[in-house]
């Protein structure tokens, strides 16, 4: 069953199933067809967010086990809602105490049955694999080890031990197991098996196995089969070796009739590959497009100019987005994925040997080549026959030009030949191939999501997963031709705005876009609390517009969000490498200035700017639920949300007061819940184009001929025009009733002043038949 609409919580052990459940009457009564469960296996015991599976064949106790699902999902269904879960294939937690097969791997070696479920280069490890779980250096870390009962503890990890090592001596236990302990320093350039992006802590499983599939999803087709599942979300697709192969064993194996949507990241103009068997992506590719709407272009490069000449950002060539980009690829790829590139330089170097018209490659020229064309990948990943789109010829000569020496450049045609599949398919060509494209998507999630959206920040709401800081503003055109597109391609794809890995609530980002359109009034703010000094320019501007974007933000929600997004940079100091003295220092500057006295002043722009913080909250919300796909709300997000990076967006949901935000939201989502063919499949999608001096800051469109919406775009650069004057929306034939407000209706066929429309709030949705009284927003 296709959802219409679905609400994501946060299931987390202060937020079980049977939370979960009490919420339940609630959550229906706001509209919303399906629950959304963020992962519901077992998993590392107090994990807040349940991404660290442990064991694949049970629902996890602390949340409520099995018996507590499906005692939610009778709940749900009794109130008229399904559920959708987020299922988590590409890895587990590495750590052997909670990971049964991962333990028995370590135990046995090789020879284990479990040794296929993971990708482990037992060569390069010397027979062993590399586990960097030490504070120190193993020779530091000795006298804490002890062996008890057959295993062997280090506070509180445990190994197991290979069977009749148990009575050797310390040292040479260590030398006889299947493992290697060593410092956590070791992994960024000896690791040996294959993890999630650069967290050693999460293991690579092999799902295309056809044993591994079995065995890790035996339990969640289970409970699709029986119908406890109606959706899934699909995390981190592009983790796996063969992304349309799994999705197709995994459509086989739920009998075709799931919901299913991928996290896949789209870059740009990006299209997801059309042979995929999903209903379409989690919709970060439509949160750019809405948020894109309310960014003023002129105004953000005004932004951009002011930006370099205050923060003026370290090291990154003038603090231009494409700039900082190339250069956080460079850092990631060289430092904290160099384990990575060995494995690529290793196989490509075995193919060479192997090969007579290809050996003599040097490993050096391997690795360079490696690294140049892996950076110049500008999507998350290449896809099968579309990979020569992405690493192009082009690419492949900007790569050689980096070599000094012109015979060495022909290692680059070497590496984009493998990555392409040209140079044969034997086991190393296709490991190769493989972990090429796994490691693309581990590089742009690193260089990009964390790396290169915390150094340039002119527009700090521009810096999301999928987003574009370096173009930020999106035209109506551009989003209506991206809303035809979805209705005629992926009717039923998943859109969202916030969710838990935003960086920013997407209210918090419609605060700060409208810095967009006054820039002076941003470069005045920054003038007048100037009297708190920061350690730097980049710092403070950042945290100025975190502080904007929050309101009145709280000193322990806001100091995190800053620090972290500074070890993010690596500028200055780092998760790696911190330096104790500039995070004291930026925490201190958090709390006299934005946090602490100086917020008063912030707080007096963020008052001055609420009218038009209004308009884009609005609209923003009720684009989202009105365009083409399937609304996905995250937790509390029916109201006014705000709430910044991990961790603070994912505490435990509570019920709140309802506001304006919550009337448009449940007058919406009635409305799709009651019209169902309007929003789905079959449904269609018109764009309304206004007439008039202040055309362009309408944006409407018609739904399936029944639906009508129309928001306010930058609308202080409106206020500061004059207003709406003669502007008017010329609605479809009939008679259009204000599905929101009581007693508003609109003649279709003839010109409405737009005035008119928006006389109650910033934003419209009207409907051709009457809502009845009991289906209102109150």
């Amino acid at each position: 069953m296709t959802p219409n609409s679905t609400y994501r919580l946060q299931i987390q052990p202060d937020f079980p199933f049977s939370a979960a459940g009490e919420a339940v009457p609630y959550l229906a009564s706001l509209g919303v067809s399906h629950l959304h469960l963020s992962p519901v296996l077992e998993a590392v015991p107090g994990s807040t967010h349940g991404y660290d599976v442990t064991d694949h064949s049970r629902v996890r106790e602390e949340l409520g086990g099995e018996a507590g699902l499906r005692a939610l999902a009778r709940t749900a269904r009794a109130h008229g809602l399904g559920l959708v879960v987020d299922l988590v294939p590409n890895h587990m937690a590495a750590a052997p105490r909670h990971n049964r097969a991962l333990w028995e791997v370590l135990r046995d070696g090789p020879s284990s049955p479990y040794a296929r479920w993971f990708d482990i280069d037992w060569a390069a490890g010397g027979g062993k694999v590399l586990l960097p779980v030490l504070g120190g250096r193993v020779g530091d870390e000795l006298a804490g080890m002890r062996v008890e009962g057959g295993t062997l503890r280090h506070g509180e990890q445990e190994f197991p031990l290979r069977p009749g090592t148990e009575d050797l001596a310390l040292p040479e236990l260590l030398d006889a197991q299947w493992y290697r302990l060593g410092w956590w320093r070791l992994a960024r350039t000896e690791l040996n098996y294959r993890r999630f992006f650069t967290i050693s802590d999460l293991i690579g499983v092999r799902v295309e196995d056809p044993g591994v599939f079995e065995a890790t999803h035996a339990k969640i087709v289970e409970l699709v089969r029986d119908g406890v599942v109606e959706g899934l979300r699909i995390d981190h697709p592009d983790g796996l070796a063969d992304p349309e192969a799994y999705l197709r064993e995994l459509e086989r194996a739920t009998g075709g009739d799931c919901w299913i949507v991928v996290e896949k990241i789209l870059t740009g103009e990006e299209r997801l590959p059309a042979g995929w068997p999903v209903a379409g992506t989690t919709g970060y590719d439509a949160l750019r497009r809405v948020d894109g709407l309310f960014v003023d272009e002129a105004g953000t490069a005004e932004l951009a100019e002011h930006y370099r000449r205050f923060a003026n950002p370290a090291g990154d060539r003038g603090g231009h987005w494409e700039a900082t980009a190339r250069r956080a690829a460079y850092k990631v790829v060289t430092h904290a994925l160099a384990s990575e590139v060995a494995y690529l330089t290793r196989t490509a170097a075995a193919v060479c040997a192997a090969d007579p018209d290809l050996r003599d490659h040097a490993p050096w020229a391997l690795r360079a080549a490696v690294r140049e064309l892996l950076i110049r990948v500008p999507v998350y990943r290449p896809y099968g026959t579309g990979a020569e789109d992405v690493l192009t010829a082009e690419a492949a000569e900007e790569a050689k030009a980096t070599f000094t020496v012109a015979e060495e450049a022909a290692a680059v045609d070497v590496v984009r030949g493998l990555a392409l599949g040209r140079l044969g398919d034997g086991p190393d060509q296709r490991a190769f191939r493989t972990r090429f494209a796994q490691t693309s998507s581990a590089l742009r999630a690193k260089s990009v999501e964390d790396t290169a959206f915390y150094r340039y920040t002119p527009l700090i709401s521009a810096n999301e997963v999928g987003g574009d800081p370096g173009r930020p503003a999106v035209s109506p055109a551009e989003f209506h031709a991206f809303c035809e597109r979805l209705a005629r391609d992926w009717p039923a794809t998943g859109t969202v705005l916030s969710t838990h890995d935003t960086k920013r609530s997407a209210d918090v980002r419609a605060r700060i876009a409208v810095l967009s359109e006054c820039p002076q009034r941003w470069a005045k703010l920054l003038d007048d609390v100037a009297g708190t000094p920061a350690p730097d320019g980049q710092v403070a501007w950042t945290a100025w517009q975190t502080a904007v974007g929050m309101g009145h933000p709280h000193g322990d929600r806001l100091a995190p969000a800053v620090l972290k997004a500074v070890r993010e940079a690596g500028l200055h100091t780092s998760w790696t490498e911190p330096d104790a003295a500039y995070e004291q220092a930026v925490l201190d500057f958090v709390e006299a200035g934005p946090a602490g006295p100086a917020l008063y002043t912030a707080s007096l722009l963020a008052g001055e700017l609420e009218p038009y913080v209004r308009a884009n909250t609005l609209g923003a919300a009720l684009l989202h639920l009105t365009m083409p796909g399937v609304p996905d709300l995250y937790q509390e997000t029916e109201r006014v949300y705000l709430a910044l990076v991990d961790p603070d967006n994912r505490r435990p949901f509570q019920e709140g007061p309802p506001d304006e935000k919550t009337a448009v939201t449940r007058a919406a989502l009635r409305l799709r819940r009651r019209y169902p063919d309007v929003f789905g499949a079959s449904g269609t999608y018109r764009p309304l184009t206004a007439s008039g001096p202040a055309a362009g800051h309408c944006v409407a469109f018609c739904r399936s001929g029944e639906t009508v919406t129309a928001v306010t775009r930058l609308s202080l650069r409106l206020a500061e025009s004059g207003g709406w004057g003669d502007t008017s929306l010329t609605l479809p034939e009939g008679r259009w009733f204000d599905a929101v407000d009581t007693g508003r209706a609109f003649r279709g066929g003839e010109p409405v002043p737009v005035a008119d429309l928006f006389a109650a709030r910033p934003v419209a949705l009207l409907s051709r038949r009457p809502v009845p009284e009991e289906n209102r927003a109150r």
